[in-house]
């Protein structure tokens, strides 16, 4: 096969395959190659979507255990799982969304290869496929797409059984009895949140001293004790020595920052340290696209690289390693390249975890405010005075506005608390337009909804909420 079109997108993750879709309806002839045998990447595989696919079965399981009593509903009996059915639901939703993207391509006209893509020529990729033939493909641009996987600790390769990552986490065919997640992260606490509900022991060790290295600090406190209180075992400020596969078992050595090592025996350990960009094979070197010291590829604003007509985004060039920054590059990309385009500010991603309660965040955090010593103003509002949060018996949690002190306008926001992942994407508009929080506390919120909680923040920020 020898082919010339005008987009070449290397990867059918969130970023590429939105990106190719895009340009398709820009009238640029598009081919995607990608590697695996579905479209969609790591995020609709064996990330994003079968994640939240176990996060809501292992809900629902929680609710039947004992959650529904309060609401006056008895189940009767023992309630059984049925990880099977469980992990089969779970795959047809996958099956569903990735049958999704190729009606999507058939629809825009966007052409499929599968195979290993190499960059062999500024306009030309090479791709091997399963049969071991090579098909030459020219294209006046190249759009690199190639997203993340999951980072090894150094020393300790990931074995599939006893050592695994999130992809092997996501399908275990039993429970195990007892769990060690190294890294309090996003991925460790959710699929920790996971095998916590089905009857493992899970414990999480964590290098920093507190959950989700990063966030608000305020906002990992509360989930700290939340999470505690659900029956995660939080091993924080400890690091993980030493790890020996012994049969069945993994002995791992713990060193807190504070005392003696320790032992811990259990059946599987998650390694969710983080994940590392996917560079490797792709012929950059030989093209003169040298990756920094993070092993990202640079990139300019138009997501340009060093080299004319080859351009990189999502995960590969670093920020958020979010699916959604990476379809947002994907579009502003290829809109760039016809003359079009916004901008994509990394400040203004959102990030959520999907445990219970979800936990949300966008912008800057308190810490980074007074490291840089700029003057602002908090609003907060709990979830126990929402009167909507009062009828579906989700009270945990809090709303916190961060606003300039001088311009009233909104740094960042932090939520946990019920649907915190859908009431940020309030917030990021307001950020996104420049809005105040004066002008978010003026728009009128539908009574009673959980989104009053984000009004009475905005109206906090002055000292005048209504309802606390």
């Amino acid at each position: 096969m020898s082919e010339t079109c005008d987009l070449i997108v290397i990867g059918a993750g969130p970023g590429g395959y939105v990106a190719a879709i895009r340009a398709a309806q820009l009238g640029l002839k598009t081919i995607v190659v990608e590697k695996g045998p579905n479209l969609g990447g790591t995020c609709l595989n064996v990330g994003c979507i079968p994640s939240k696919a176990l996060l809501h079965s292992t809900h629902l399981l929680e609710m039947a255990r004992g959650g529904l009593a309060g609401h006056g509903i008895r189940c009767g009996g023992a309630v059984e799982v049925d990880l099977d059915a469980m992990m089969a639901r779970k795959q047809r939703i996958v099956t569903q969304l990735t049958g999704g993207i190729d009606f999507l391509f058939k629809k825009n006209k966007v052409t499929r290869l599968r195979g290993l893509a190499t960059l062999t020529a500024t306009d030309t990729v090479t791709v091997l496929d399963d049969a071991g033939v090579r098909h030459q493909l020219q294209g006046k641009n190249i759009l690199i797409a190639t997203g993340s996987v999951p980072a090894a600790l150094p020393g300790v390769p990931f074995d599939g059984q006893r050592v695994v990552s999130s992809t092997e986490a996501l399908a275990f065919s039993q429970v195990p009895g007892r769990l060690a997640i190294i890294g309090a992260g996003v991925i460790g606490l959710e699929l920790g949140s996971v095998w916590r509900r089905l009857g493992s022991a899970v414990t999480v060790i964590e290098f920093t001293d507190n959950v989700l290295p990063g966030m608000d600090g305020e906002l990992r406190k509360q989930a700290a004790r939340i999470f505690k209180k659900q029956g995660l075992q939080l091993r924080l400020s400890t690091s993980a020595e030493a790890m020996e596969v012994r049969g069945d078992e993994v002995a791992l050595t713990l060193k807190p920052a504070v005392g003696e090592p320790e032992s811990l025996v259990v059946d599987k350990v998650l390694v969710a340290v983080g994940r590392v960009a996917c560079t490797q094979s792709l012929g950059l070197e030989g093209l003169g696209i040298a990756l920094d010291g993070r092993g990202f590829i640079p990139v300019d604003g138009n997501y340009r690289t060093v080299v004319p007509g080859i351009l990189a985004i999502g995960d590969v060039i670093g920020g958020p390693m979010l699916a959604h920054k990476a379809e947002e590059e994907g579009v502003c990309a290829v809109e760039r390249l016809v003359g079009q385009g916004g901008n994509v500010h990394w400040n203004r991603i959102p990030g959520v975890v999907y445990t219970d309660p979800e936990i949300a965040a966008v912008g800057r955090t308190e810490e980074s405010l007074n490291k840089e010593g700029i003057a602002y103003r908090v609003g907060k509002f709990p979830f126990s005075a929402n009167s909507r949060g009062r009828a579906v018996d989700q009270t945990e949690g809090w709303v916190k506005l961060l606003a300039d002190a001088d311009t009233d306008q909104i740094l960042g926001a932090h939520i946990i608390g019920p649907q915190a992942g859908d009431l940020i994407a309030e917030v990021v508009l307001a950020m996104e337009s420049d809005l105040t929080a004066e002008d978010m506390a003026r728009t009128c919120h539908a009574h009673p909804s959980l989104a009053e909680a984000v009004k009475e923040a905005a109206l906090a920020v002055d000292g005048r909420a209504l309802h606390v």
